[in-house]
């Protein structure tokens, strides 16, 4: 039996080896159960193996990339963390040293912003996983993260290290949490979890389009105290929770399941996506009490 070498992520079936070559990861009624997953795996295999989507793939081979392992997810998860703190560390100095103008800051952090927005984007829809495109987004997420901390930090000195180690407490308290009571992921808890997310991504994008024509609707800013912008920075912490329990779920999934290798890439990366974003929202409800 295959272990990690991390003891929280630890779990007696999610570490069970994967079948051996010529034996199919999903038999009977589980090849049925996944096959409908989002993630896609009972139908990707099916298609990728001549196999219809839906039916038990029997005789079908392992890929020859080999299967993704919770060391793996850890593995790049690492790497794609150092990269956003390399390109944070790396713009924060920039302004902090001089070598880029103060007033270059908030036009580089929009545009970082949304740069980083399409590149997510674009990893999400990619049929294949590109590690150099994590990458990219990791680094541009860095740019961002870099700016954003250091505009905050200018105005709330030590803002910063408190939202890092909220950040990280939330993350772990989470894990923790899930591994503990044996949480489980049902389709229902996953649609409104992504439906809520959805939405309040869309809320946020109105309220940024009548920001950059003034208007302000209270929803966010930088030290603008007010009931309904720590609501919305509230509600962003627990969308931001939640889908790391998505997050959670889909890696231990993925490896229960024998995906290829190269899915620990999209599991990093929805990590890295997910801790960005509880991050900020954690920077940004402390700021409200910061004033």
């Amino acid at each position: 039996m295959l272990r990690s070498s991390n003891p929280v992520l630890s779990r007696r079936d999610a570490f069970t080896p994967a079948p051996a070559q010529g034996q199919s990861p999903f038999i009977g009624q589980q090849a049925d159960q996944y096959a409908g997953q989002p993630f896609g795996y009972g139908q990707q295999y099916g298609q990728q193996y001549g196999q219809p989507s839906g039916q038990a793939s029997y005789g079908v081979q392992a890929p020859p990339e080999g299967r993704m392992t919770f060391d793996d997810v850890i593995t790049r998860t690492a790497i794609t963390m150092a990269v956003l703190v390399a390109a944070a560390v790396v713009s924060w100095w920039s302004i902090s040293a001089g070598l880029v103008p103060p007033a270059v800051m908030l036009p580089a952090m929009l545009l970082s912003a949304l740069v980083g927005f399409i590149t997510a984007f674009v990893v999400t829809v990619r049929h294949r996983v590109s590690p150099p495109l994590v990458l990219v987004y990791s680094a541009i997420q860095g740019v961002f993260i870099g700016m954003l901390s250091r505009l905050f930090e200018s105005l709330y000195d030590g803002i910063v290290g408190q939202a890092v180690i909220g950040t990280f407490v939330a993350a772990g308290v989470t894990l923790a949490v899930y591994k503990i009571f044996n949480v489980r992921v049902t389709s229902t808890f996953r649609k409104v979890v992504i439906i809520a997310t959805a939405g309040f991504a869309v809320t946020m994008l109105i309220n940024l389009v009548f920001a950059l024509f003034g208007i302000d609707l209270g929803l966010r800013g930088v030290g603008n105290f007010s009931a309904l912008s720590v609501l919305f920075s509230a509600i962003g912490v627990t969308l931001a929770v939640l889908n790391l329990v998505l997050d959670f779920d889909y890696i231990e999934r993925g490896v229960r399941m024998g995906a290829p290798a190269s899915r620990s890439w999209l599991g990093a990366f929805g990590l890295t996506v997910t801790m960005v974003w509880l991050y900020v929202e954690i920077l940004r409800i402390l700021s409200y009490f910061r004033r």
